[in-house]
C-alpha cells in the first residue's frame, strides 16, 4: 500500500477516535432526552429567576397604586381584562445573557439595580389597546385618537392605574341631598349674580338652573375650603354648612335652564367640532352623564369664555381642564362657548 494512502487512512482513524471520544466525554448525558435538546436545561430554566415578578412584588412598595389598580377596569376578570404592572412599566427583573445557550440568574432586578420604566407618552401606550379599530371587541373602550383630546396626554383625565373616569364620589354628594323648598328661600341671596330662577342671562355669574347637584355641592365646598378662589363666592360659601349646600343643590338642579338663541350658525358649527374634546366629561350635547361634572348646555357664553381663559391662565387650578383648553385660541373659545350657550337644556 502506498505510504500516502496509509497516512490518509491513519488520519481518518484518528479523527474518528477523537470525534467519538469528544461525543463520549464532552456531550452532556441528557442531550437528546427531549429531541435535539439537553434535558437538564428544563430544570435550569425552571430554577432561573423569573423576568416578570408579578403584581404582588410591586404591592409591597406601591400599595396606593396597587389598590387603585385592584379596584379599576385594568383588573376586571369579569370581562377578561387584566393589565398588570409590568405591561406598562416593563419587567421587574432581567437575566444576564452569557452566550447563545446559557442563562444566568444573576441579572439586575428592581429596585436593587434596575429602574423600571415610567411611561411619558401615554397617548402612544394607551392607544395600543384603546384606539378604535375595525374588528376590535366593543367591550374594550375605544377612541378615535385625533378627535378624542388632541395632543393631550391620557393621564390628564385618567388615573393611569384605574383609567375609568370617576373623579368625584357622587354617592357621597347624593347622601347630602336637601330640600328644594328650603333651598329656594336660601337662593334669594344668589339672584344678584345668578338670576332669580338660576338663569344668569347677562349677569356676571354662571347659570345654576339645571346644574348637576353633586357637581354644585362639590364646587360650593371648594369655594368654602379655598380649593376655588373668588372674591364674591368664597366669603358666601364659607358661611354655609353641608345642609345649606344640599338644599341649594336640590333647588337649582330641579330648575329648567334656558338656551340662548343661536346668533352665529357658523360659530355654533365650529364650536361643535371643538367640543369633541369635552364630551368625555360634559356629554355629547353639553349635559354631563356623570353628576360629578357640570352641565354646559345653556350656560352663558361670556361666562364660558372667561372660564376657559381662567383655566388657561391658571386663575382656576384644575389639571384636567388646563390640559384640555391649553391649545384653544380666543376664536376657538368663542366658538365652543357659543355652541354650548345655544345647546338645548333639560
Amino acid at each position: 500500500m502506498p505510504r500516502h494512502i496509509f497516512r490518509l487512512i491513519l488520519v481518518i482513524l484518528v479523527c474518528v477516535v477523537v470525534g467519538y471520544g469528544a461525543k463520549r466525554f464532552f456531550t452532556v448525558n441528557s442531550f437528546y432526552e427531549y429531541g435535539h435538546y439537553r434535558g437538564d436545561s428544563v430544570a435550569d430554566i425552571a430554577s432561573d429567576k423569573p423576568k416578570f415578578k408579578g403584581v404582588g412584588y410591586c404591592a409591597s412598595c406601591h400599595a396606593k397604586q396597587t389598590a387603585e389598580w385592584s379596584n379599576g377596569v385594568h383588573n376586571s376578570s369579569d370581562i377578561g381584562k387584566i393589565v398588570k404592572c409590568e405591561v406598562c412599566h416593563g419587567a421587574g427583573g432581567e437575566r444576564d445573557v452569557l452566550g447563545p445557550f446559557e442563562a444566568s440568574a444573576t441579572g439586575a432586578d428592581h429596585p436593587n439595580n434596575l429602574k423600571m420604566v415610567v411611561p411619558t407618552d401615554t397617548r402612544k401606550l394607551c392607544t395600543f389597546c384603546h384606539e378604535r379599530m375595525t374588528g376590535r371587541p366593543l367591550q374594550q373602550r375605544q377612541i378615535v385618537v385625533a378627535d378624542h383630546a388632541g395632543t393631550q396626554q391620557c393621564i390628564v383625565c385618567h388615573n393611569p392605574h384605574s383609567p375609568k373616569l370617576n373623579l368625584t364620589p357622587v354617592a357621597e354628594a347624593a347622601a347630602q341631598a336637601g330640600d328644594p323648598i328650603v333651598g329656594k328661600a336660601k337662593a334669594a341671596a344668589c339672584a344678584g349674580c345668578h338670576g332669580a330662577e338660576g338663569v344668569s342671562r347677562n349677569l356676571p355669574g354662571p347659570s345654576l338652573a339645571g346644574q348637576n347637584a353633586a357637581y354644585f355641592a362639590e364646587a360650593l365646598k371648594a369655594y368654602g375650603t379655598g380649593g376655588r378662589n373668588n372674591p364674591m363666592m368664597s366669603p358666601a360659601a364659607q358661611g354655609m354648612n353641608a345642609e345649606d349646600t344640599g338644599h341649594l343643590a336640590a333647588y337649582f338642579s330641579g330648575l329648567k335652564c334656558e338656551a340662548a338663541p343661536a346668533s352665529d350658525a357658523q360659530a355654533v358649527l365650529a364650536g361643535k367640532a371643538i367640543a369633541s374634546k369635552c364630551t368625555a366629561c360634559h356629554g355629547a350635547d353639553g349635559r354631563a352623564g356623570n353628576g360629578a361634572w357640570p352641565n354646559l348646555a345653556g350656560q352663558s357664553k361670556d361666562y364660558l369664555v372667561n372660564a376657559i381663559k381662567a383655566y388657561k391662565g391658571g386663575a382656576r387650578n384644575n389639571g384636567m381642564m388646563a390640559g384640555i383648553v391649553k391649545d384653544l385660541n380666543d376664536s376657538d373659545a368663542e366658538s365652543v362657548a357659543t355652541y354650548y350657550a345655544s345647546a338645548a337644556c333639560k
